[in-house]
């Protein structure tokens, strides 16, 4: 039936939304562009091989991810071509590709850096 697939495929959208959103809290920073695109990297080099997208959104869903950001004191990173780059190659639970691994160490470099001067 249509209609139940539908359903179910909603459902399943609302709740891998949930559950991206859930994942903010554990990011390192989110990168955005300042309104319309919003993605939350995570780096633990214990871990993983390079960051990884735990959220990303566009537009409403983008001002959701930096709101939830800075409920948590995760920095907000205003970067508008590395926001666009990464929304349209990465996916959520994805690592970035090794060609954005530079423009991504910099802005993990200015956040590690902003986390000592603040003791966090």
């Amino acid at each position: 039936d249509p209609l139940i697939k539908s359903k179910i495929k909603s459902m399943q959208r609302q709740m891998a939304s949930k559950r991206m959103m859930e994942a903010i809290p554990e990011a390192d920073v989110v990168v955005s562009n300042p309104t319309h695109y919003a993605i939350a990297l995570k780096y633990d080099v214990t871990k993983m091989n390079a960051p990884k997208v735990v959220a990303k959104g566009l537009d409403f869903i983008a001002l959701k991810i930096i709101e939830i950001a800075r409920e948590h004191n995760i920095p907000v990173v205003e970067d508008r071509i590395l926001a666009r780059i990464l929304h349209n190659t990465v996916e959520i639970d994805s690592e970035i590709p090794p060609k954005l691994y530079q423009a991504v160490a910099k802005v993990l470099s200015y956040v590690y850096q902003l986390r000592n001067v603040v003791g966090k």
